[in-house]
């Protein structure tokens, strides 16, 4: 087993009656199956707008109650997602806790009560405790990003400006069109029925140095998109599809599409 803790993640509990339906009128994916069986589900929080505030893994571990979930949230997201979870409570019959757990993630024979990253086979399991991490060789985590194209916050995922179909939610199980209304399902659904998508998450070869979040330009200077994660060689890019062939810059560095 390889596995380490990671150190960007808080970790939440939800309980009570209502936890389900709480956030399955909030999130774009089902979480109502968590009802009948433990599992784990990848899903985004939206604007009205439809755009990107915030993604996170729900989670009934084996064992828990049906009506006690886990979220698992990218620390920085995780104050301004409290405060609007807050908003949106209401009168639902649910709290919201810190845990304290940490999450640990790995590759290859999971320990008892882990669950399979819901979003690629390659990206291995997930587990929460609050037991000292174990000795471990590190994980590179973003070359299996990039090699299987899964966006993150902040690399590839921007807040109130990402759309999640262009990040390649729908590839990666992170939204559902059957569930019902949700927080931005209208212009979800209408990118997904309505329109061709222009832009999108792409893999780039790259050589030379470039940070996350540099433009992407032609060589009139046009802009094209925005560079994400880098892993080696390779990287991920937010781009026009119409603007992918010949050759592409982003800082001093040259890319083009694979």
């Amino acid at each position: 087993m390889a596995a380490e803790i990671a150190p960007d993640r808080v970790v939440w509990r939800l309980s009570g009656p209502d936890s389900h339906s709480f956030l399955q009128g909030l999130v774009s994916n089902d979480v109502l199956g968590l009802k009948a069986a433990p599992g784990m589900v990848w899903a985004a929080l939206l604007s009205p707008q439809g755009k990107y505030l915030a993604d996170f893994f729900v989670i009934r571990r084996p064992g828990d109650p049906p009506d006690v979930l886990l979220v698992d949230i990218p620390a920085d997201l995780a104050p301004a997602t409290l405060r609007r979870l807050t908003i949106y409570r209401l009168r639902a019959a649910v709290e919201i806790a810190e845990t304290g757990f940490r999450v640990l993630r790995g590759l290859g024979a999971p320990p008892p009560g882990a669950l399979a990253d819901p979003r690629h086979p390659a990206l291995g399991w997930r587990f929460w405790t609050d037991q000292p991490p174990p000795a471990a060789e590190p994980i590179d985590w973003d070359a299996l990003r990039v090699e299987h194209m899964v966006p993150e916050y902040p690399g590839e995922l921007r807040v109130d400006d990402s759309y999640i179909l262009e990040a390649g939610f729908e590839r990666l199980h992170g939204v559902d069109f059957r569930k019902g209304c949700y927080v931005g399902q209208e212009v979800t659904a209408r990118m997904k029925h309505k329109t061709e998508l222009r832009k999108g998450l792409v893999r780039l070869r790259i050589e030379g140095a470039a940070a996350p979040g540099t433009p992407i330009t032609l060589p009139d200077g046009r802009e094209a998109g925005i560079l994400g994660t880098r892993s080696g060689g390779r990287a991920l890019a937010h781009l026009r599809f119409d603007r992918l062939a010949g050759p592409l810059a982003a800082d001093t560095a040259r890319l083009r599409a694979e």
